[in-house]
């Protein structure tokens, strides 16, 4: 039998799938640590996976994955990790803790993974700027708020609830990265709540007022702007050349 020989690219270009794929461990680890109740290790873990699914889209594109391993589907592989670690471990987070107390807790969980997996069913999830359209089911970034920012078990559940129906009602939501416009202020705005993200880490959850304050600020400023944006089309607009591609890239 002839043998094919694998050239440099496609090398490289599986080492993106690879980077992306080890997610899924980053994953098993939370769980492990959400099984145990460790709810700090447990946001590491969901911290760093948020860290993979940063970078390996950039990467990916940068090497042309998409077109060096055409059977490779690298935005499955992605949309599988992170229905695990941006819903199913969060919602299995807050039933575990019985943050919202048991019934509403497992409720809550309920809506979470039920929603997401209807979201993600939608092929039309992102506009020609890279929009979200409705809420991108970032629960492992709503939980990690709630769990810092203890806003009392009928509010967290308000956010739930609102948030899910949010999924299915066409308001922009920002991709950090991928939004051309006023990518400068809404990426170091969403930098400096990764930043505080990390130091609530560091208190073990318990942080005080000002840092519980300054990831609300911020964590609702990402929640709002895209729809802001989407109202008031020419906000941070200086030109044709600003709008970005659509999703084409090997990982979103």
């Amino acid at each position: 039998m002839k043998t094919k020989r694998v050239t440099a690219p496609q090398a490289k270009a599986f080492s993106v799938h690879l980077l992306t794929a080890s997610g899924s461990f980053l994953a098993f680890l939370s769980i492990v640590a959400a099984s145990e109740e460790r709810w700090t290790a447990m946001f590491w873990w969901l911290g760093l996976a948020l860290f993979v699914d940063g970078i390996d889209g950039p990467i990916a594109r940068k090497l042309d994955v998409k077109y060096v391993l055409p059977t490779w589907s690298g935005e499955l592989l992605d949309n599988i990790i992170d229905y695990v670690t941006y819903v199913l471990i969060p919602a299995f987070a807050l039933y575990q803790s019985g943050f919202m107390g048991e019934g509403l807790s497992f409720l809550s969980g309920a809506i979470i993974v039920i929603s997401s997996a209807i979201y993600y069913a939608d092929t039309s999830m992102k506009t020609n700027e890279n929009f979200f359209k409705g809420f991108p089911v970032v629960w492992n970034m709503v939980v990690f708020t709630l769990f810092i920012v203890k806003p009392g078990e009928w509010i967290a559940f308000a956010t739930v609830v609102f948030s899910a129906i949010l999924s299915f009602v066409p308001i922009y939501f920002l991709h950090p990265v991928r939004v051309v416009r006023l990518r400068p202020l809404n990426l170091a705005v969403f930098l400096v709540w990764c930043a505080l993200g990390v130091l609530a880490l560091f208190y073990q959850l318990d942080a005080p007022l000002w840092l519980r304050i300054s990831i609300s600020v911020t964590g609702i400023y990402l929640y709002c702007i895209g729809g802001l944006m989407q109202f008031f089309p020419r906000l941070g607009h200086f030109g044709p050349d600003e709008i970005g591609p659509g999703n084409n890239g090997a990982q979103p």
